[in-house]
């Protein structure tokens, strides 16, 4: 058997790599990035849970798609904090799964688009939605608070 050897990456040998780790690493730990992870958590397992708490359990269809939707969500969201150089690019994917939520009690098979599935669901997705777009607005904002313009080349340097 051949011993496998460690042959660093091209991002390991990165010359701004420490620029990079640091700039995560301080859009992870401003408020607002830690208030939309808490948030964020918060909302996917109420949407988890949103079929018992709002008492419509019975609809199967529409109860474990909140359940799988919202440990996705929560788990998704919640990785931000923790690995957050790697995984700020899917806060779209927890955006479709908030606009999926929205969607859901339409497209859902059954009869499950009653008062309180519909309300639940929209409002849920529109929060999750929101906050997954905040997540990754996390990613473009400069240390000041301000946007940066991703489409030019930063002349400071």
């Amino acid at each position: 058997m051949v011993p496998v050897t460690y042959t660093p990456s091209s991002i390991d040998q990165h010359p701004d790599l420490l620029e990079m780790r640091l700039r995560s690493e301080r859009a992870t730990t401003t408020p607002r990035a830690q208030a939309t992870e808490a948030l964020a958590l918060i909302t996917g397992v109420y949407l988890a849970a949103s079929p018992w708490i709002t008492g419509f359990n019975g609809l199967t269809t529409l109860a474990v798609n909140n359940l799988i939707t919202g440990i996705a969500y929560a788990t998704l969201m919640g990785g931000f904090g923790h690995a957050y150089e790697r995984t700020h690019a899917m806060a779209w994917a927890a955006a479709v799964i908030g606009v999926w939520t929205i969607i859901a009690p339409w497209v859902v098979v059954g009869n499950v688009n009653t008062t309180r599935t519909v309300i639940s669901n929209v409002v849920v997705g529109a929060v999750a939605l929101l906050l997954a777009l905040a997540a990754s607005a996390a990613s473009a904002a400069r240390p000041d608070g301000s946007i940066r313009d991703r489409g030019s080349a930063d002349r400071s340097r």
